[in-house]
C-alpha cells in the first residue's frame, strides 16, 4: 500500500529562495593619478639619494678621519712699536715664526695663498704676504711646515684718548696685545683627487714682549696656538 502524503495547509509554492548576495567592490590601491605616482616616485628617489649620500659621507669620515690643520706662532720678535700723537702714526717692526701642523694620516693640502694682517686695538696697521703663487707648496700628511711673517714700517692709525692711555700702559709693562689674522686659500688632496678652494681664517691673539736693540725682553714670548675657522 502506498504511503499517504501529509495534508498541506494552504498552497505549496516550493522551497524558499534565498535573497541575492550583495556584491562588494574593493577599492583598488593605487596612486589615483599619474601626478600622484610621479610625486611618490620622486619622493622615494630623493629619500634614497639622501640616505646613500649620508652613508657615503659617514664611510668617508670613518676611513679618512679628516681633521683641521693646527696653526702656531712659535716666536715673536718686536723691536719697534711707537705711537706718535703728533701725527697719529704707528712705527713698528714685528717678525713672527709660524708652524703649521697637518695631523691627517691620508690628507695633504696645498698652501696656495696666505695673507697676514696685523692689528692693534682693532686697527689694522700692516699686511704681509706669507704665501703667494710664487712660493705656494704642498704640505704632506703628518708633517709640519715653518712659515714667517714680517711687519715693518709706519702706518697712520687714529687712537682715541682711552686707546692712547692703554698703549702707554702696555708700553710701561713692555708687553703689547697684538692680533694677527691669516686669510688663507688651500686645497685638500686625497690620493689623486684634489678638492676646490677652501678659505679658512686663522686668528692669533698675541701678547708680544718688546725687545729693544736686539736685547732679550724681560718677558719671554710663549707659543700661541691660533684659532682656525673654515
Amino acid at each position: 500500500m502506498a504511503d499517504k502524503q501529509p495534508q498541506l495547509n494552504g498552497a505549496y509554492y516550493g522551497p524558499a529562495i534565498p535573497p541575492p548576495q550583495q556584491q562588494t567592490y574593493r577599492r583598488r590601491r593605487g596612486c589615483g593619478s599619474c601626478g600622484g605616482c610621479l610625486f611618490s616616485f620622486l619622493w622615494k628617489l630623493i629619500l634614497a639619494i639622501i640616505i646613500l649620500g649620508g652613508l657615503a659621507i659617514l664611510i668617508f669620515w670613518i676611513i679618512v678621519q679628516p681633521r683641521h690643520f693646527k696653526f702656531y706662532v712659535t716666536e715673536a720678535n718686536l723691536t719697534q712699536f711707537d705711537y706718535s700723537t703728533t701725527n697719529n702714526t704707528l712705527y713698528y717692526n714685528l717678525a713672527l715664526n709660524i708652524t703649521v701642523r697637518n695631523p691627517n694620516k691620508k690628507l695633504s693640502f696645498y698652501h696656495d695663498r696666505n695673507e697676514a694682517r696685523a692689528f692693534y686695538g682693532g686697527h689694522r696697521f700692516s699686511t704681509y704676504d706669507v704665501t703667494t703663487h710664487l712660493n705656494s707648496f704642498r704640505q704632506y700628511d703628518k708633517s709640519s711646515s715653518a712659515l714667517k711673517a714680517e711687519f715693518k714700517g709706519k702706518q697712520l692709525v687714529f687712537l682715541n684718548n682711552d686707546e692712547v692711555e692703554e698703549f702707554n700702559r702696555q708700553k710701561s709693562a713692555g708687553v703689547y696685545d697684538i692680533d694677527v689674522k691669516f686669510y688663507m686659500r688651500i686645497r685638500f688632496r686625497l690620493g689623486d683627487f684634489i678638492t676646490g678652494d677652501y678659505k679658512p681664517n686663522v686668528k692669533c691673539g698675541l701678547e708680544v714682549p718688546f725687545s729693544a736693540n736686539g736685547t732679550s725682553p724681560a718677558t719671554v714670548f710663549e707659543t700661541k696656538r691660533c684659532r682656525v675657522r673654515f
